[in-house]
Order: structure tokens, then sequence, then C-alpha cells
């Protein structure tokens, strides 16, 4: 494959369907926005690992997005790894990449840094919001932690929120190529099983020993037998397949579900950004009595704010601040 070949294909979700089984899907290939996004923050090898699996999983689930609309995904836990946040903005306009920002909080002092990272999350939830935008009421979905794995709790949330079956299959990690360059990647597939137009399937109780629905309970015979047939064939994919770049999207899918009859669909690129502002951290601050103000403001006459997602650093004169400010903004000397 050749070096353009494969540029084509990084940074993309592809969006597909199995016209023979009733599934939907979509492959992801991600390097220089989880690059950026990593590069951010100075986090430690196990904690990277998470916000990697995250930003996978948004990419993932945010191709979806329309027009402008925002998709966040959280984990909050009790244990050294308190939280990992995702937000997937959609595209501007037709044509235009989505944007993924992560970040995680974690407890530097409790973090076992040769543990698995998701055993330190402890017991919790996972969250998905989605923002339509102004006017429109904001959806928010939650589900416990469960599984083994981010993407298991993805899989659960689904199941729970959506009674969609739902089933990812991913890879990252830091690599090196043959030709010398290095850096992050990751690949991930994701089924969904849609309900045949017209029918419907009320999902009987729980069977599995923590409570929640899998696929098994929300499916009838014969949508439980194409699942069930296209998670084997997933199950053979291996991950130097998932990441690439030596295989394409298009080929992996070909291999693995070639009698599933894919089709596929445009590709959605993905970058790294974040929305952070001056503007936008006056904004949150606007609620803020002047006495309020007085409290966030330093020994230097400033009130600072540093964004979680990228770092950014914004300083402000406080009497330029809140819904008593003394002073118009055009008299603020403070800067980004």
């Amino acid at each position: 494959m050749t070096q353009t070949v494969k540029m084509s294909w990084d940074d993309t979700v592809l969006p597909f369907q199995l016209d023979a089984s009733d599934i939907r899907g979509r492959v992801a290939r991600l390097d220089g926005v989880l690059d950026q996004v990593l590069a951010q923050h100075d986090y430690p090898s196990v904690v990277e690992a998470l916000v990697a699996e995250m930003t996978l999983l948004t990419a993932l689930i945010g191709q979806t997005m329309k027009l402008r609309w925002k998709l966040s995904l959280q984990v909050r836990g009790s244990g050294a790894v308190r939280l990992i946040a995702t937000d997937y903005y959609g595209p501007t306009e037709d044509g235009a990449p989505g944007r993924i920002r992560a970040y995680a909080s974690y407890d530097a002092e409790t973090l076992d840094t040769e543990a698995p990272g998701f055993d330190q999350i402890g017991n919790g939830y996972f969250a998905i919001l989605i923002d339509q935008g102004q006017d429109m009421q904001p959806y928010q979905g939650i589900t416990p932690i469960a599984g083994t794995s981010l993407s298991a709790c993805a899989e659960a949330y689904f199941a729970q929120s959506e009674q969609i079956p739902t089933r990812f299959s991913l890879a990252f990690g830091y690599s090196q190529e043959a030709d010398g360059t290095d850096g992050w990647r990751a690949g991930g597939v994701m089924l969904q099983h849609m309900p045949a137009a017209g029918s419907h399937v009320t999902p009987e109780e729980p069977q599995s020993e923590d409570g929640l629905l899998s696929a098994a309970d929300l499916l009838d015979s014969d949508g439980n037998e194409n699942w069930n047939r296209a998670n084997i064939l997933l199950d053979t994919v291996d991950q130097l397949e998932l990441v690439g770049p030596s295989i394409a999207p298009t080929q992996l899918l070909l291999r693995l579900f070639h009698e599933e009859q894919p089709r596929v669909y445009d590709t959605q690129p993905v970058t790294f950004g974040c929305t952070c502002s001056p503007d936008r951290v006056r904004q949150s601050l606007s609620i803020y009595s002047a006495k309020d103000i007085a409290h966030m403001t330093t020994d230097d006459n400033e009130v600072t704010a540093d964004c979680q997602f990228c770092g950014a650093h914004y300083s402000f004169d406080p009497d330029t601040l809140g819904f008593e400010a003394k002073a118009p903004i055009e008299n603020d000397s403070a800067s980004r």
C-alpha cells in the first residue's frame, strides 16, 4: 500500500452495513488525532491507554452526530482513575471533519502504574450526553461501570439505554513503523444489530449475573443467529488489521464479512479540536457576583482559568468579570 493510500485512511471513520445480517457498523483509524489528544498532558502510560480507548470509542460513536451536535462520553469512578471525559463536535458543515478532545483526572498517589488501568476506575458510571444545540433539551444516559474494559461499558450502555446489541473490537498503542516514524495508532470496529422494519422484540429479563441486558436478551432467534455469526467473524480480526496502516478499512471489511454483503458509505474525517476561548470562559464566569469574583482573584490581581482538555491558560482583569463588572471588557489587559 502506498503512503498516499495509507494517509487517506488516517483519522477517518468509515460507516458500513452488512446487508445479509441487518447489522450496521463503523471502522475507525486514528493516528494524528490520538497523538494530539495525548500530547496535551503528561499522563502515565496506564492512563494514556484509557484515554486512547475512550477517544477511539468516541470517534466510532460520534460519527452519527449531525452538523454542530456535540457528543460527550464520561466515565467517573471511585478509584485512582477518577474521570475520563471526551467530546465529539459534529462537523460545522458538510464535508468538514468532526473534532475530538479528551481529558483524564487521576490520583497520582494511589495510581498503580503497573496494574491494569480499568481496574483502577472502581465503582462508578459510564455516561453519554448529546447536545443538539440551542433551545434543545440535552439527552443524557447513564449506566454502571460493567465488564472489564471501557468498550464493555459502552456495550452495556447501548444494551440498557438504547436496547441495541452493540459490539466493539479495538486495538491501540504506541508503535514504530518500518520507515522510522512513531506515534500512537488506534483502530476499531463497531457493530450494531438493527431491528428489521416493522419488527419489535420486547426485552426479556436480564440473564447475566450483574443484572444487565445482553444481546441475547434483546434479539429474536433469527436476529440472534445473525448477530452471533457476525461476532464470530469479528473475533477472527488481528490487532494489526485493526490499526493498519497496511490494510485499508475497505479491505478489512471484505476479509471479515465478505459473505455478509458489506456496503460502505462516505468516510467521516476527524481531527483534534478544542472549543475553549476567552469569551467562553467569560461567559462561564458571568453568573458570579463581584464578591465571588474577589474570592477567585490572585495576589497579582488576576482571575485565572485553565482548560482541562488542551491546557490553555487564561487570565483576566477581575473588574471585567461577573454580572457586577466594574469595567468594560475592552479595558482588560489580561490575555490567554
